[in-house]
């Protein structure tokens, strides 16, 4: 996030799009119902009728995959009515010319047959966001981008925020909503294919004779494989051993069946976990890891707050803290980690990540920090791009909507999107094995709108199978205005139905991101005697 999530309370109006924050990131979705309560004004794009959808003051609900021609739009009419801030694009960004080329085609008319709204309300969002002298935020999650389109989308946003000088400010800002717990820690710690620690490219040969140095080893200057990838690899036979900490890819990854066909012939499986999941029982060794409250450590938030984490407990049996397994599995490699504690390695964190520089668990004792924090004096940053960007003047790089590649036809006449509820998270190796969250959110359902549902003679309950053309499931109905027509809409939380064996696996070419949030599915009426 360019700024915190208590800047919230300072937006004039909040753009949320591809996010439900009330069941994906809950204290983020109360911060922004009280931040509506104060004032602001909502301005959504969601296919899906949300409460947020619902309470907005305009809620454009888009078609799905449809979020950069909106994007692009907007813009359009932006610069059509000149309500862009001429003054912050002249002095900080660059590259304007590209966006008026490629939006000036999505006039109101165009974007309409893409993405199903309308143009007097395109325009009224438009002029809502970029209402001058006003603070806007964007809020946005992996409904943006969890598309193969999902790097275009995400530079969409960041284009329209320059455009409207919306950046730089308290309560305005770009604000994704990450994934997972620590998923912003994780890639500031290099745990990403195409960098290093710390976000430096692979190109910075200072970086590398850095670690180099202190490490006393050779890197490799090559970037690794995205883990999208992996399966290929492995049924390529390029892959012969992987070693999956925290990760549940036979429920979780896209088109999960390709996942486990590799799984089964990968020679090596190493699983770390704190359950035996899906993924667990397949591996040859199972490496018992400590769950947060059993270690200490750091945990960096979505608002780039560095946290202390404090051990409660004891880990039960032989489950360890993943640095000590991971050092020892290192020594019996045949190379030393010499760390003693979690703290040791943080301040080889401090040492080598610019961000982290000023960051100390003394500091930490007192409260997080929000990186960067350049020194022990600094207080931390709020709020990024004060002033000016990272690289100087902030660029604009203008996309073309891309169609999803599978989309309805004659075989698959309806859109699979994927979405989460509020008691379980991901996927359900902690929820779900808590009575309690069992009670409030028992069984998986697919969402239908009533028009597809009558179409198809089916009532609400009614057992359905839906079918992609790489797999099908079993799930009860529960037919509601809340999904667009058109559109089947399940929460991949639940193993008895494993909804990931149905998405597609087309990939982001930058990112490698999957596109879990389209694929085109047929639904029937399960018979009653294949429910025995």
């Amino acid at each position: 996030m360019t700024n915190s999530i208590a800047d919230v309370m300072d937006s004039d109006v909040i753009f949320i799009i591809g996010s439900n924050a009330d069941t994906s990131h809950p204290t983020i979705g109360l911060r922004l119902h009280q931040a509506a309560a104060r004032g602001a004004r909502l301005l959504v794009a969601d296919p899906r009728g949300t409460d947020f959808a619902r309470m907005a003051d305009i809620w454009m609900r888009v078609n799905p995959g449809s979020d950069v021609a909106l994007l692009n739009g907007m813009m359009h009419i932006i610069l059509e009515e000149d309500l862009w801030d001429r003054e912050f694009v002249a002095e900080r960004t660059e590259n304007l010319e590209e966006v008026e080329i490629v939006t000036a085609k999505y006039t109101p008319a165009y974007v309409e047959k893409i993405t199903g709204i309308g143009e007097e309300q395109l325009r009224q969002a438009a002029r809502l966001y970029a209402s001058p002298g006003k603070r806007c935020s964007i809020f946005y999650g992996m409904g943006l981008a969890h598309h193969a389109t999902g790097t275009d989308n995400v530079k969409s946003v960041a284009n329209l925020a320059m455009l409207c000088g919306k950046l730089g400010v308290p309560g305005g800002g770009i604000n994704p909503l990450r994934g997972q717990n620590n998923v912003q820690g994780a890639c500031d710690m290099g745990a990403l294919f195409n960098t290093l620690p710390g976000y430096s490219g692979l190109d910075k040969d200072d970086i590398f004779s850095k670690y180099e140095k202190l490490w006393g080893v050779t890197l490799p200057r090559r970037k690794g494989k995205a883990a999208t990838e992996v399966w290929d690899g492995i049924m390529e036979g390029e892959i012969h051993g992987l070693y999956i900490m925290g990760e549940d890819p036979v429920l979780a990854d896209p088109n999960a069946l390709h996942a486990v066909r590799a799984l089964e012939k990968i020679d090596l499986l190493v699983v770390q976990e704190i359950f035996m999941t899906e993924t667990a029982k397949m591996a040859d060794v199972v490496f018992p890891a400590a769950c947060y409250a059993e270690k200490d450590g750091t945990f960096t938030s979505t608002e780039r707050r560095v946290q202390r984490v404090r051990k409660v407990v004891d880990p039960p049996g032989e489950a360890r803290p993943d640095w000590r397994i991971i050092c020892a599995l290192s020594d019996k490699m045949g190379y030393q980690m010499n760390y003693g504690s979690a703290e040791d390695i943080f301040n080889e964190i401090a040492l080598l990540l610019p961000q982290y520089s000023g960051i100390t668990y003394q500091r930490l004792d007192k409260g997080g920090l929000q990186w960067p924090v350049p020194n022990q004096d600094h207080p931390g940053t709020p709020v990024l791009h004060v002033g000016k960007f990272t690289r100087g003047r902030g660029l604009f790089i203008p996309e073309d909507f891309t169609p999803p590649r599978e989309m309805p036809d004659g075989e698959y006449p309806l859109i699979l999107t994927t979405v989460r509820e509020i008691p379980r998270y991901n996927f359900d190796s902690m929820t779900g094995k808590t009575k309690c969250i069992d009670e409030l959110c028992p069984e998986c359902l697919a969402e239908m709108n009533p028009v597809d549902a009558g179409k198809y003679g089916i009532e609400d309950r009614t057992w359905i199978r839906i079918t992609s053309r790489r797999g099908s499931v079993m799930v009860r109905a529960a037919v509601n205005e809340k999904t667009q027509q058109g559109t089947v809409t399940v929460p991949y939380h639940y193993a008895e139905v494993p909804i990931n064996n149905l998405t597609l696996n087309d990939l982001d070419p930058l990112s490698r991101s999957p596109q879990y949030k389209i694929c085109s599915v047929k639904i029937e009426i399960v018979k009653e005697e294949d429910l025995s």
